[in-house]
């Protein structure tokens, strides 16, 4: 059993990996600055790891947090887009340097292997589907620019310091915990809240655009073998279901699990939002041995039903 290290430990996927890693029997630290995360998530097992609240700009907290640790798996961020659009700066500072701090602290620690939680915004909208690992990025957002740098220093700290590191391009992640209030939020996570509600979401956009949605315990799974197989190190890999759906078909199916009928409210695209979105994970099946295997109108249910509890 290893002692690890989860940033973004008190988030909406950071939580269910914490969970996860503790039924294995692991030691884990989380360190986490509860601007997005709540202690709530953690409420089943808070008395089972080490909680640190500070921010990745805090190097005392940071070279605290690593000290001892064997694995860490980075998924502290900003996340959301149109924030990253409204505050570049502090995207770059958050996602950039506060991935660089924390490499540099691993090793310094000597930490054995860190597994970045990236993004498919990567791809933005190059117009070849599947998204492929080996395509040229075209990122669209501060967020998407701030990521690739957070990967390329991951690269480098493997290449030249011999840091293990992995990297995981999340596509649509959604699953219970995602806060529908925070504008962190996925669009899964908003339709189902305001359905339950009796609420009519709103689409921005047309409802054409396409997403590949996977749900967080597959997430989760591919976080537990990138740190545990060999071969993982230094490669970077797609974490998606491979299927597209649109956002109006998205709605449509909700609808349909709520029982209800209703048109959704269209407001216009925002700015750096991608178009279309489908993963090639074939990489992930290969090396990690990792296939989704919750499909989405199951995830949805769960993800419901989790709700009314």
């Amino acid at each position: 059993m290893a002692t690890c290290l989860v940033t973004g430990g008190a988030g909406f996927i950071g939580s269910h990996l914490v969970e996860a890693l503790l039924a294995q029997g692991h030691q884990v630290r989380v360190l986490d600055n509860l601007v997005t995360g709540k202690l709530d998530n953690l409420a089943g097992v808070k008395d089972q790891l080490e909680f640190i609240e500070a921010d990745l700009q805090d190097e005392a907290a940071v070279a605290r947090s690593v000290a001892g640790v064997e694995i860490i798996f980075h998924l502290a961020a900003m996340v959301s887009v149109p924030e990253s659009m409204a505050r570049p700066v502090e995207a770059e500072l958050v996602n950039a340097v506060g991935s660089l701090r924390l490499l540099q602290a691993a090793k310094a620690a000597g930490a054995r292997r860190l597994v970045l939680s990236s993004t498919c915004a990567l791809y933005g909208d190059e117009p070849t589907l599947p998204k492929v690992e080996t395509m040229l990025p075209r990122p669209k957002s501060p967020y998407a620019i701030s990521k690739l740098a957070a990967e390329e220093y991951c690269r480098l700290f493997y290449q030249a310091f011999g840091l293990e590191t992995v990297v995981l391009r999340y596509f649509n992640v959604y699953g219970p915990r995602q806060d529908p209030a925070s504008p962190y939020s996925g669009v899964i996570s908003i339709f189902v809240d305001r359905l339950s509600q009796g609420r009519i979401p709103t689409i921005f956009g047309d409802g054409l655009q396409t997403r590949d949605f996977v749900y967080v315990g597959d997430v989760v799974r591919a976080n537990l073998l990138a740190a545990a197989t060999p071969q993982a190190a230094g490669q970077l890999f797609n974490i998606g279901a491979g299927r597209q759906i649109t956002i109006n078909q998205l709605f449509e199916d909700l609808c349909y699990l709520f029982e209800i009928e209703a048109q959704p409210n269209y407001a216009p695209a925002r700015v750096g939002d991608v178009v279309h979105s489908c993963a090639d994970a074939r990489r992930a099946a290969a090396i990690l041995g990792w296939s989704p295997q919750v499909d989405l109108r199951d995830g949805l249910w769960r993800l419901i039903q989790d709700l009314k509890a």
